[in-house]
């Protein structure tokens, strides 16, 4: 029973500690981020046409900013010859997906470091994918097994897109599409053939696109609580106790609910809903909440899972755990680049927001966090993925083999300069 007791106590500390320390500043954070996206993405991606020199440069900043949006426009423009695969590349190398809002909420100092470096590297290892041409075998083994001009149109004009249109509120030939046109083998692939919106007739389509204020008033109340604690304000005896426990506890259950109301585990976003956010504001907030859910769950599960760990290494004392967590920590540094690299090559942002948040939490060393950040592809790899597994497979490779050495090379500035 007390033992109980004690992991219930733990359940109840993660999901406050989440919630206030964390998902508040996440929310706000992707709010403000998600309405520039609303205002400037489809600006940008016309830039990125129109400048072949610079597309490394300008792939590497879409890759850079917060979230997978910028990432995920970026895709479908190699396939179409817009854009050169160094670009893709250097884009994917950049992107730290919605990882990115755990850490520029949490240490924002780590935050610019950890961008700046992989922004350079990006370009970098772009420019020198281009100057190799080692996209254009990809390119044409791509056009080589589509689908001929008319079965495309056949499949396309088969397909349901009233769940667009009633979303976005436009006719037809309003809809914006970004890094496609309506009706190619890109169209047909990105929003019929793999997981795209919601549902419109179905419970969590209402549950997420009616109960969205009052996710974003909680979150309000939690940001107010985020900012006191950061000023060292008690939160025990504000407004009356416990209040922040409930507030807390409170916003990681309706973050729970939001994310299992969406249906995304390891995706948040997909490109159908990155082009729909572009539409009008209220998807754009609609959208912006249910990836603050989604990463307010995943941060609630590492830290649970990291305080449940310590409490089993102590045998059910946690100072003890503790203790001899921080020796296994200081003996495994660079394990943990090869472990963030492995983990980066898994596909979505869900995984890497544990191995951030374990970062804030001073479990793994910042080397291990940049081998992490340039291997990781946040969900920009799943429309590549479904456009070209070639393609996918190899930018993963090479993605993968910068960020081993990058991460080698800063575990041995790290420990054996600075150390």
């Amino acid at each position: 029973m007390q033992v109980f007791n004690e992991i219930l106590d733990l359940v109840i500390v993660s999901a406050e500690n989440a919630f206030i320390q964390v998902t508040v500043f996440v929310g706000a954070v992707l709010l403000f981020f998600g309405y520039i996206d609303y205002l400037l993405a489809g600006k940008l991606i016309k830039k990125i046409e129109a400048a072949k020199k610079w597309q490394p440069i300008i792939g590497a900043f879409l890759g850079i900013t917060p979230g997978c949006g910028g990432a995920i426009f970026v895709m479908p423009l190699f396939h179409r010859g817009t854009v050169t695969f160094g670009t893709i590349t250097a884009t994917l190398v950049a992107t730290m997906g919605d990882a990115a809002f755990v850490l520029l909420s949490t240490k924002p100092v780590d935050f610019a470091i950890v961008t700046a470096l992989s922004f350079i590297i990006a370009i970098i290892t772009g420019y020198i994918i281009d100057y190799f041409q080692i996209g254009a075998g990809l390119l044409e083994d791509y056009h080589a097994r589509q689908q001929k001009k008319e079965e495309r149109r056949m499949a396309h004009h088969q397909q349901d897109h009233s769940h667009l249109r009633r979303e976005a509120a436009v006719a037809d030939e309003s809809i914006i599409h970004l890094g496609h046109q309506e009706g190619d083998e890109i169209d047909l692939i990105l929003h019929h053939e793999i997981k795209g919106h919601q549902p419109t007739h179905g419970l969590g389509y209402k549950l997420t696109h009616q109960g969205f204020g009052v996710y974003w008033v909680v979150l309000g109340i939690g940001l107010i609580l985020g900012i006191l604690d950061l000023f060292q304000i008690d939160l025990d005896s504000f407004l009356f106790p416990n209040f922040a426990t409930i507030v807390g506890v409170s916003g990681t259950v309706l973050s729970i609910i939001m994310m299992i109301a969406s249906k995304k585990f390891i995706q948040d976003d997909t490109h159908e809903e990155a082009e729909l956010k572009l539409h009008n504001i209220k998807e754009t907030i609609v959208h912006n909440a249910q990836e603050t859910a989604f990463v307010a769950t995943w941060v609630f599960f590492a830290y649970l899972a990291y305080e449940l760990f310590v409490l089993a290494l102590g045998s059910g004392n946690y100072l003890a755990g503790e203790i001899t967590m921080t020796a296994f920590l200081t003996q495994t540094g660079f394990a943990a680049v090869i472990i963030g690299t492995l983990i980066g090559m898994i596909p979505g942002c869900g995984p890497q927001i544990i191995f951030v948040s374990l970062y804030i939490r001073g479990l793994v060393p910042f080397s291990a966090l940049l081998a992490n950040t340039i291997s990781q592809d946040g969900d920009a790899l799943f429309p590549l993925i479904a456009i070209d597994k070639k393609a996918s497979v190899w930018v993963t490779i090479i993605n993968t083999i910068v960020a081993f050495i990058v991460g080698i090379i800063s575990y041995w500035l790290q420990f054996s300069v600075f150390g």
